[in-house]
């Protein structure tokens, strides 16, 4: 949909249409034909670049999205924020509040996605009840599995995970926090692990800009998805779902004082000479 009042006819949706499906009409105003509305790729980018708002389409309008003039973040504080994150390892017990807990799940979702597939799944535990109670099945699973000798090689420093729950109660999986996030998607897409992932990393940026403490959890992953894949199906992830990564999050109960220093980046240079310099192993 187009309004006609405010269009100003510059053509700018048409340049940047992906799709190259939108045509300005014998009348100046852009259009698609309906032959090539299969083709969409649903990105919206129409509705981004229009610089009156005059374009709508698949039932958004501008006035339902926010203007970027002005609005970025300030680098400096954007660059603390990637270079202070830390993974949290101590956890507060007290569960997010519902409106940031969704809010944090909906600004994730925006991610870009392979081909704008936009089939990330988050299957998420909203409660510490929730995450004590898939610990405590998880770690039974392990356990039976210890006694049975039973856990795969390459997975055997799970057995001192155990050993030091059942010992002292200190859960090295889950960290104790209150909250799990796992991000899958159809295996059959382009890019399902890439998906996921980036969908994860807006997560934890995000989350850690609202006080939010966040952790990256390999163990938690492969001890459900690896060791006893029934977990997944217990939490409703599908057959056909590649899982992408699990996150732990909630408030945390330690607080960093400045940021660590990596740098410098690792990089490589590639084509500054002609491609026969360019060393062969």
């Amino acid at each position: 949909m187009v309004n006609r009042q405010t269009c100003t006819h510059c053509g700018e949706c048409v340049i940047d249409c992906p799709a190259r499906i939108i045509s300005l009409g014998e009348d100046g105003y852009p259009t698609i034909a309906s032959e090539k509305e299969g083709t969409c790729y649903r990105c919206q980018h129409c509705l981004a670049i229009c610089p009156t708002g005059s374009v709508s389409i698949l039932g958004q309008h501008a006035s339902g999205s926010r203007p970027l003039k002005g609005a970025f973040p300030d680098p400096d504080a954007l660059e603390t924020l990637i270079r202070g994150r830390r993974s949290v390892r101590r956890f507060k017990p007290e569960n997010l509040d519902p409106v940031l807990f969704q809010k944090l799940l909906d600004v994730a979702w925006q991610a870009p996605t392979g081909v704008n597939s936009r089939q990330v799944r988050f299957t998420v535990l909203d409660s510490h009840e929730k995450v004590v109670h898939l610990r405590d099945e998880v770690m039974a699973g392990l356990l039976r599995l210890v006694n049975n000798n039973a856990l795969p090689e390459r997975m055997g420093y799970f057995a001192n995970f155990v050993s030091i729950w059942e010992k002292h109660r200190v859960d090295i999986i889950f960290r104790d926090a209150p909250h799990l996030l796992i991000a899958s998607a159809p295996q059959h897409l382009a890019s399902p692990m890439q998906d996921c992932m980036i969908a994860l990393a807006s997560f934890d940026l995000f989350a850690q800009a609202n006080g939010v403490g966040t952790l990256w959890n390999g163990l938690a992953k492969w001890a459900m998805n690896d060791i006893l894949p029934e977990t997944r199906r217990r939490l409703g992830i599908p057959d056909d779902h590649l899982f992408g990564y699990a996150m732990v999050f909630g408030k945390p109960a330690v607080h960093y004082a400045r940021t660590v220093e990596h740098g410098p980046a690792l990089v490589y240079r590639a084509m500054e000479g002609s491609v026969s310099d360019v060393p062969v192993d």
